[in-house]
């Protein structure tokens, strides 16, 4: 049963094994990336962004800090429906992400990344991640953290249009292209 406070307690068998197991999976995935498509991956000229931009990315990540340490301090709901729920939606999560990284390190460096998962979203490894942490939230029981990671979402969501700016300097015409057939979100 999903609880909006839930028990906060150290432990062995708390969230953190999903979030250490989806570390490996994504460090794995990163490693196995073309040394050129990883630099792509990880070259955003930040320095274009506003302070609105700026300010909200920021408080973006400091709520995914926060949903990170109730991953650590809350149990698993182990043996309940809430688990199996989240373990699900963690491991397809988790495969979306995998599959994502495949699909940008085939992809031209010259041009967007538009195969594979990319035909229908425009991020589909942020997708994949939202719903491996929303997962998590799901398989420790706490309401409480999937408020915090939709809040999350909704303030980092200035870094993604600010990459999308930056992929329209850098691609033009063709990202516009793009932009007008693949939606940001899967269906948004």
């Amino acid at each position: 049963m999903m609880e909006l406070f839930p028990v906060l307690e150290l432990g062995w068998l708390n969230g953190w094994i999903m979030f250490a197991l989806f570390l490996i999976v994504e460090g794995a995935s990163l490693l196995a990336l073309n040394r050129d498509v990883a630099k792509r991956l990880f070259e955003f000229d930040r320095s274009t962004w506003s302070g609105r931009q700026r300010a909200s990315f920021a408080m973006g990540k400091l709520l995914a800090l926060i949903c990170i340490i109730l991953f650590f301090l809350t149990p698993l709901k182990t043996g309940s429906t809430v688990f199996y729920l989240g373990t699900t939606t963690f491991v397809l999560g988790l495969f979306g992400l995998v599959v994502a990284l495949h699909n940008f390190n085939n992809s031209p460096l010259d041009r967007p990344v538009a195969i594979g998962l990319y035909r229908f979203s425009r991020h589909p490894q942020l997708v994949a991640l939202f719903f491996v942490t929303l997962g998590i939230c799901i398989a420790i029981g706490s309401w409480t953290a999937v408020l915090v990671r939709i809040a999350a979402s909704r303030f980092q969501h200035a870094g993604v249009i600010a990459e999308e700016n930056e992929c329209l300097r850098r691609f033009g015409d063709s990202y516009r292209e793009y932009m007008e057939n693949v939606p940001r979100y899967l269906l948004l």
